[in-house]
């Protein structure tokens, strides 16, 4: 009798201990815009996790790209107190017509990830091309 007895008592102990949740969040944005012979395109994404020994880790990747006449880019990440942001921005143009796109991205360490998009391309003559996409907020 007390061999059953010793493990249902185990087992009742091992319930009633406290289990440390794990979390994690991830997300990015990511655009492109072209007009005439230019182009631009940028990405950010991130991920934070923590895990049940209460560690925290997280991760940012930001980039862009541009094509055409007088085509630029920069990016840059750092770290905060509180996580990471990015941002990146790349831009064409030739004359009037011009491309660009910027993403900022946000990683609030083991809470969550926001990231946004911008594109815009413009043509003389035409109505300006925008878009905006968003994640995490």
């Amino acid at each position: 009798m007390l061999r059953i007895l010793l493990p249902v008592a185990l087992c009742a102990t091992l319930l009633a201990a406290p289990v440390l949740a794990q979390t994690s969040a991830t997300g990015g944005t990511a655009g492109s815009a072209a007009a005439g012979g230019t182009s631009a395109s940028s990405v950010g994404t991130g991920g934070t996790s923590t895990g049940a020994d209460g560690r925290t880790g997280s991760s940012l990747a930001t980039g862009g790209a541009a094509a055409g006449d007088k085509a630029k880019s920069r990016s840059h990440a750092n770290e905060t107190g509180q996580g990471l942001n990015g941002q990146s921005k790349a831009m064409a143009h030739d004359g009037g017509t011009f491309s660009k796109s910027q993403t900022k991205t946000k990683v609030r360490d083991g809470e969550a990830v926001e990231s946004r998009t911008r594109t815009m391309s413009h043509e003389p003559g035409e109505k300006p091309v925008k878009s905006t996409s968003t994640t995490g907020r």
